[in-house]
C-alpha cells in the first residue's frame, strides 16, 4: 500500500520533529516502502512537519570518479585534467553511494547547495541559505560548515532506514576531537568557473578512512549505538523504515568525548 505525505508526516511528528526544526535526513527509500510520489513524498512530509521556519538538509558530497585517478600526491594526471568536469554546486550530481534522497533534495526547486565539494550539503526551507552559504573549502566538516551550523542551531538528525554508521554529523565530531596524529589528506579538486575549470588543492581530515588509526571501520556505528543506549534519541517507524532521530549537539559532544577517550595518549 502506498504511503502518503500525511502518513509519513504523522510518523515524523511521533518521533519529535516539529515546527522550526532544522533536520539533516539520511534515508533508505526502499525501506520506507512504496510512496505515492516516490522520494518527493518523504521530502514533502519533512517540509510539512518542520514548517513554519524549519529547514531540511541532506548530505550530498558529489559524484567524482576522477578521484580514482589521483596519484600519491593527490594530483590528477595530465592526460585526464582537461576532460574532468568541474564541481558546480548548482549542477554537479550527488554521490550515488548515499542513495536517491540527496539528489532529490538537491534538485528540488528552491534548494540551496553548499560549495565545498566533498562536504557539500543541500538544504530546503526557511534557512537553506544560512546553512549552506560560505562553506569553507578546506576542512569542510569543521567550523563554518553546515554540520557545525546544525549543532549551533540545536538541529536534529533523522536516520530513516539508513545504517547508523553513515551518520555524517560524526565527521564534524572527528574534526573537533583533540586527537594526536589525525589522518590528513590533500588532493586536487576541479571547480567550474566562468573562465573554465580551475584546479585547487583541498586539505581536510580523512573521511574515507577512520580519522585515527585506533578506530576500526565500524566505530561510527558503535558511537551511535552507545549514545542511544544512554537514552539519546527516539526510535520508531517512518513508513516501513526503522528510524532514529537524535539531537545534533548532544550526539556530537558524546562522539567527541568517545573519540578522545578511545585514543591512547603519549
Amino acid at each position: 500500500m502506498f504511503r502518503t505525505t500525511a502518513d509519513l508526516a504523522g510518523d515524523l511528528r511521533a518521533l519529535g520533529l516539529g515546527p522550526g526544526d532544522a533536520v539533516m535526513v539520511h534515508g533508505a527509500m526502499r525501506r520506507v516502502g512504496p510512496m505515492l510520489d516516490g522520494p518527493d513524498t518523504l521530502i514533502d512530509a519533512l517540509l510539512d512537519v518542520v514548517a513554519p521556519g524549519g529547514t531540511v538538509l541532506a548530505y550530498t558530497d558529489w559524484e567524482a570518479p576522477y578521484v580514482e585517478l589521483l596519484d600519491a600526491d593527490g594530483r590528477c594526471p595530465a592526460p585526464w585534467r582537461d576532460h574532468v568536469r568541474g564541481f558546480d554546486p548548482a549542477s554537479s550530481r550527488s554521490a550515488r553511494e548515499y542513495g536517491a534522497l540527496p539528489e532529490f533534495v538537491r534538485t528540488r526547486p528552491g534548494a540551496r547547495r553548499s560549495g565545498s565539494p566533498g562536504a557539500s550539503v543541500a538544504a530546503l526551507g526557511a534557512d537553506a541559505a544560512g546553512f549552506t552559504d560560505d562553506h569553507p573549502l578546506d576542512y569542510g566538516y569543521g567550523p563554518g560548515s553546515p554540520l557545525a551550523r546544525l549543532v549551533e542551531h540545536g538541529g536534529k538528525v533523522a536516520m530513516i532506514g539508513a545504517p547508523r554508521d553513515t551518520l555524517t554529523l560524526l565527521h564534524h565530531a572527528e574534526h573537533l576531537a583533540d586527537l594526536p596524529d589525525k589522518r590528513v589528506i590533500s588532493y586536487e579538486v576541479p571547480f567550474a568557473t566562468t573562465a573554465g575549470v580551475r584546479w585547487r588543492p583541498v586539505e581536510e581530515f580523512d573521511t574515507a578512512e577512520a580519522v585515527h588509526e585506533s578506530f576500526d571501520e565500524d566505530f561510527f556505528g558503535r558511537i551511535v549505538e552507545e549514545f542511544v543506549a544512554t537514552g539519546g534519541g527516539r526510535e520508531g517507524p517512518v513508513g516501513g523504515a526503522p528510524t532514529l532521530v537524535v539531537d545534533a549537539a548532544p550526539l556530537c559532544a558524546f562522539a567527541v568525548a568517545w573519540m578522545e577517550a578511545a585514543v591512547p595518549r603519549p
